[in-house]
């Protein structure tokens, strides 16, 4: 493995209770540095669950109970974490813009105000270079003091990934992040996701296997539970080793 295929996070045997109920079994699974990795699979398979067991979202609902690691850089996240901590360096963007009532400049230096940064010079610099990173800075920087709701909802999404840069994250997670815009706002995102590898660990649920296909290095595919099958994109698409897996793929179930 090359320098270039630095691991990481790393899952083993994870698995995921709701109360008496398994949402995931047996999870294994090295994701790499620095690339798009994409969940796959029918709605209710899991990708999501499995998606927020990477920064113990699943911690805020009550009788889940997490058996196995989930290490990120060699140190298991569910073992002496700060939590806190955690969701700082592991960012996460939902499926629906979930912007604060605020201005745009407010939302992106929330984050960096919470951890105890108040200078002025300091924050004008974090809010731009996130809005640039998230390719949204041309056409909202002469209103950075409106409210952010004002946007369109493709524009909102960036803000949200400016919100999530702005605190340095190693990793972003994303939960189907186009799937309620159009397909330009969709297209943005994902030429944005393309650029953004460069300097995080990109994990994206969709349900939109075109977007898997186009925007991904690597695709796992879920279903009922399981991780049925995950491999560089191009093989799950072309050459899939598991029948499911093509006969997800080709359409003929989910």
């Amino acid at each position: 493995m090359s320098m270039m295929d630095r691991i990481k996070l790393n899952v083993s045997n994870l698995d995921l209770y709701y109360g008496e109920k398994q949402a995931l079994k047996k999870i294994n699974m090295d994701i790499k540095a620095n690339k798009v990795t994409a969940f796959i699979g029918p709605s209710g398979c899991g990708k999501s669950t499995f998606l927020r067991t990477l920064n113990r979202m699943n911690d805020l609902i009550d009788n889940v109970k997490i058996e196995g690691t989930v290490e990120v850089d060699g140190e298991d996240i569910y073992k002496n974490s700060d939590v806190i901590n955690l969701r700082t360096k592991i960012g996460m963007v939902f499926q629906k813009p979930n912007l604060f009532p605020m201005s745009i400049y407010d939302n992106v230096a929330y984050g960096p105000r919470i951890h105890g940064i108040k200078d002025k010079k300091i924050l004008n610099k974090i809010v731009e270079e996130s809005l640039k990173s998230a390719a949204i800075w041309e056409e909202v920087k002469d209103r950075l003091k409106s409210s952010a709701l004002g946007l369109s909802g493709g524009q909102q999404q960036r803000v949200c990934i400016a919100r999530t840069i702005a605190m340095k994250p190693d990793v972003i997670l994303m939960d189907e992040p186009t799937s309620a815009l159009d397909p330009i706002s969709t297209a943005k995102i994902e030429d944005l996701i393309f650029e953004l590898k460069k300097d995080y660990t990109i994990i994206i649920v969709t349900h939109n296997m075109q977007q898997a296909a186009r925007i991904s290095d690597d695709t796992g595919f879920f279903l009922n539970g399981e991780l049925i099958e995950y491999n560089n994109t191009k093989d799950i698409f072309t050459v899939p080793v598991d029948k499911r897996t093509e006969d997800y793929i080709t359409g003929r179930f989910g």
